[in-house]
């Protein structure tokens, strides 16, 4: 635009206010769309590439921060023991969900062996 003779500041207005509308555009439809409103912010903003490269670690993390201290300490208090049934079967767990990479099976040996470790220890 500045090389057909626009001003500087006369083409970044321009292209804000394209982008505004686009952005409008996108959050009207989302919004018609029942979509949650952070859906709609993540949608119509521009993330910083930092932040982009890390999405896609943050259900791995949420997940391990519900699970870790469940595992971890089962009475408030770090318990590392081969008679801690939830780290066992958490263990189990975690091999099953490597080796198969698969949720059913993942869920049903963890409730498994910790139901087994739970009645043998």
């Amino acid at each position: 635009m500045v090389a057909g003779g626009i001003a500087p500041l006369a083409a970044m207005a321009m292209s804000l206010v394209v982008y505004a509308g686009a952005s409008m555009l996108a959050a009207t439809q989302l919004l018609a769309a029942g979509t949650p409103l952070a859906v709609i912010l993540l949608t119509v903003l521009r993330l910083p590439a930092l932040l982009r490269r890390a999405l896609p670690f943050v259900p791995a993390a949420v997940l391990t921060a519900v699970w870790a201290p469940e595992l971890l300490l089962p009475k408030g208090v770090v318990y590392l023991s081969l008679h801690n049934d939830r780290l066992l079967a958490g263990a189990v767990a975690i091999v099953v969900a490597w080796r198969w990479r698969l949720t059913f099976a993942t869920i049903a040996s963890g409730l498994i062996a910790l139901h087994l470790f739970d009645w043998l220890l």
